[in-house]
């Protein structure tokens, strides 16, 4: 935890918030004034370094976790790390993903399992161990960050599309479920984005799903970011999917 005091201060979690579209929700949470807990994969020195990058620019705590949102065990013991040195959790991003690109008779069954496992079952393990820790305190916001893939499909992405769109199901069943508890659940469905997950795919098959955009460009990390950041403090909006595409889905 950097040096600013925790009390009066939401806290924060942006799963894989070591780049991409998860250091930008890191970024914009700290700059609103919350204790922003950096979590990923990566080394710890690298995520150290990270939090420590946030706590020195914004003058907020954080703190950083290394879990793998595909595996359980690891998910629970960031929980009990957040409850141990924070107590609380005000808000929950649901970040880490991983890409699964391919013909649908070209995708390994490696390559799928570990789609379905931090994208799907990560985001579904974050929810509930958050969701138990919020309800300690009144309640609580998630956002989960699913793709348009996952609501409009798209050739070669099956794998991909498959995974994100659980999380659609995921957002609106737990929205209702634990709208009781003060919880408010959305998600976020990002189209084409400017991070290196982009490295992945031939810049043929970018150039051709840009011309798809209306606005005629890809969004940035950061456009993403700044509708997270709405939904997670709109008191009164629970259980949407809301696209941050460019018009590429509508």
């Amino acid at each position: 935890m950097s040096e600013p005091r925790l009390e009066g201060c939401p806290v924060a979690l942006v799963t894989g918030s070591t780049r991409g579209i998860g250091w930008a929700c890191a970024r914009r949470f700290a700059e609103a004034g919350y204790a922003v807990i950096i979590n990923g994969v990566s080394d710890e020195a690298a995520m150290t370094a990270r939090a420590a990058e946030l706590g020195e620019e914004f003058g907020v705590p954080t703190l950083a976790i290394r879990a793998d949102a595909g595996d359980e065990a690891q998910v629970a013991a960031c929980y009990q790390a957040i409850f141990k040195k924070l107590r609380r959790l005000d808000v929950l991003v649901n970040n880490a993903g991983v890409l699964a690109d391919g013909k649908i008779g070209m995708v390994p069954g490696h390559l799928l399992q570990r789609a379905l496992a931090v994208n799907a079952a990560g985001s579904f393990y974050h929810l509930q161990s958050a969701a138990r820790l919020m309800g300690r305190h009144g309640g609580g916001a998630i956002v989960n960050l699913t793709s348009i893939m996952g609501v409009r499909g798209a050739p070669g992405a099956s794998a991909y599309a498959a995974s994100k769109a659980a999380i659609v199901g995921l957002t609106l069943s737990a929205a209702k479920e634990l709208g009781p508890q003060n919880i408010r659940v959305n998600a976020v469905a990002p189209g084409m984005i400017e991070t290196d997950m982009l490295s992945g795919l031939k810049p043929a098959v970018i150039e051709e799903r840009r011309r798809l955009i209306p606005l005629g460009r890809l969004g940035t990390a950061d456009e993403v970011a700044r509708t997270v950041l709405f939904l997670a403090e709109a008191p009164y909006i629970t259980g949407q999917v809301l696209g941050v595409d460019g018009g590429m889905g509508g």
